[in-house]
């Protein structure tokens, strides 16, 4: 991709490793680059830009669209006679012989071969393909040119694991730009790096080049700030990567539902004293499960993920890069009153994003009038209501559209619902409105769509809510009615807008693993006439999971477990 003198460039990298760079040009210099000047110039923005490199510093100077050239000119001409001056005043005063009288450095611009003169405003005078003079300087002018507004490597690496940059290009396309990486002697043109254990203590060079088709911008230079770090062995997931070494083929998808243990959680003193003792702290950290994560997720090649218990941060600066590196876009719905959501990526060659229809569950329950029959139940109990619309549960849903098959669509819905151990009452509501809110987005938005329903449901496979969805009734003489005991219960039978759905993977014993409780709270549900299972990834064996006692752990990142299964489109 890149065709570097790798050769001469490893010396220099290696340098660069133990001292980072003082400007982004050292490189483009010795690889012998054509120095550029790249000016950022927008309609009806009062203002442009002008980048390059001056005297071996970088340069950014923000001007005025309707100033003249020749103060622009004069700017650059005045400062290379303070840096002249500068160098000067310093030999005087080490007792060097000083040069002589400075002299005003030729600054000129040219188009076409001709000169531009100094009347010219800057909108005009700044054109693709003109070039600036700076005394025996010369750059070629690049016109809003593809260029990273965002480049950033992650604090923490470990060895056989991705890293991923987070990366943002303006007036270029990410899939079009150049990636080399350089440790020791080896030359990646990857936008993903995976170090070795080989490169355990030294730190990683990133060189990216923003492009767009064949136009191209000023190269990036990252260094990464800590050294690549030993990683943990063995993981829970590697074995499952033995099912998912390829993409599932068409017309079969791959989804992942995945409750990923939000930051905020895995933070708390609770959390660090009681709820996940056994766990290394440092294990704990966001920037060490990150990299768990991403490599889990990178592995299962699939083409439809939802995540819960998102930090918005983490979507925003490393599962969107990340996962955008293995081809998947994705969309993100913050639950109200928190810091986390909810998150659903696609495979974006295969799905196109139609629309979304995500709701607050509570909001819905007292506004949408095709809930005003459930309201009026749940309003016969006040204690319940109020509980209920405490509540700041949201459902995310997604309509996808098979670019295979462009006339083929589905609705994917992602929910986390409510915790408590006794708020099964709670539960059954919440997944009342949603099941409502579907059946209405299908019909009106994408009429035959097959539901893909993921999620953290919060409860067992005897639980309401899972006779709701796999039966499509609950009794009124559920215990769940009850859970919270009578001041709160509300004893109605309810009815899914549904068919009986179907638990694609079944029901395991666990999908959630504490020191203090283990259970199976997380399924993938789909209508079972509109898709079958072609193959569900087994789960981390028990010997796996409890090898540091409980999860989450120095080998995996959640105290929930992921669930994988390929799924088949019937005829």
């Amino acid at each position: 991709m890149f065709n570097y003198l790798f050769a001469a460039f490893t010396r220099y990298t290696l340098h660069l490793l133990s001292s980072p760079p003082r400007t982004l040009t050292g490189a483009c210099r010795l690889l012998g680059r054509m120095e550029r000047a790249v000016v950022r110039c927008l309609p009806g923005d009062p203002k442009l830009t002008i980048s390059f490199t001056l005297d071996g510093s970088y340069k950014q100077m923000l001007r005025d669209r309707d100033e003249p050239l020749g103060k622009v000119l004069t700017r650059i001409s005045n400062s290379m006679v303070k840096r002249k001056g500068k160098a000067k005043k310093l030999k005087k005063n080490k007792g060097q012989q000083p040069c002589e009288a400075t002299e005003p450095t030729v600054v000129k611009l040219y188009y076409d071969g001709d000169e531009v003169l100094d009347t010219v405003l800057n909108s005009e005078a700044w054109q693709d393909g003109a070039v600036l003079q700076v005394g025996d300087m010369k750059y070629s002018v690049h016109r809003n040119a593809p260029t990273f507004t965002t480049a950033e490597l992650p604090v923490s690496m470990l060895a056989g694991f991705p890293v991923c940059p987070k990366l943002e290009v303006e007036f270029g396309n990410l899939q079009d730009c150049e990636f080399t990486w350089y440790k020791e002697n080896t030359g990646n043109t990857s936008r993903v790096h995976i170090p070795s254990n080989q490169d355990i203590g030294c730190r990683l060079k990133l060189c990216c080049i923003p492009k767009d088709g064949s136009r191209s911008g000023l190269i990036k230079e990252l260094i990464s700030a800590e050294a690549v770090e030993a990683g943990p062995g063995v993981c829970t997931f590697d074995n499952r990567h033995l099912y998912t070494v390829k993409e599932a083929e068409w017309p079969t998808v791959r989804v992942v539902s995945y409750n990923i243990l939000a930051d905020i959680y895995a933070q708390t003193e609770l959390s660090k004293t009681v709820l996940y003792p056994y766990c290394a702290p440092y294990a704990l950290q966001l920037d060490y499960r990150q990299n768990l994560i991403k490599k889990e997720l990178a592995g299962y090649n699939a083409d439809i993920i939802c995540l819960q218990e998102v930090d918005k941060g983490v979507f925003v600066d490393s599962l969107t890069p990340a996962l955008d590196a293995f081809s998947l876009d994705g969309v993100f719905r913050i639950k109200e009153k928190q810091f986390e959501g909810l998150a659903t990526f696609y495979r974006r060659s295969k799905f196109r994003l139609l629309s979304c229809h995500d709701i607050v569950l509570s909001e819905a329950l007292i506004s949408d009038p095709i809930h005003s029959e459930l309201l009026e139940r749940v309003s016969a109990n006040s204690a319940l209501k109020d509980r209920v619309l405490q509540r700041s549960t949201s459902l995310q849903v997604s309509v996808l559209e098979d670019l295979n098959k462009p006339d083929r669509r589905v609705c994917v819905a992602n929910i986390h619902l409510y915790w408590h151990p006794k708020g099964g009452n709670v539960r059954l509501v919440q997944m009342g409105v949603a099941l409502q809110h579907l059946n209405r987005v299908i019909s009106e938005v994408a009429p035959g769509a097959p539901l893909v329903f993921c999620g953290d449901f919060n409860s067992s496979p005897n639980s309401g809510v899972f006779q709701l969805v796999t039966e499509a009734v609950v009794p009124q003489q559920h215990a769940d009615w009850s859970s919270s005991g009578p001041e709160e219960s509300c004893n109605m039978e309810l009815l899914s807008t549904f068919p009986p759905l179907l638990s694609a993977c079944s029901q395991p014993a666990y999908t959630n693993y504490v020191g203090g409780f283990h259970g199976c709270l997380d399924y993938i549900f789909i209508q079972p006439d509109s898709m079958q299972v072609e193959q569900m990834i087994p789960l981390p064996s028990h010997q796996e999971v409890t090898a540091y006692e409980a999860l989450p752990s120095i080998a995996h990142p959640s105290d929930h477990i992921a669930l994988i299964c390929d799924l088949r489109w019937r005829p």
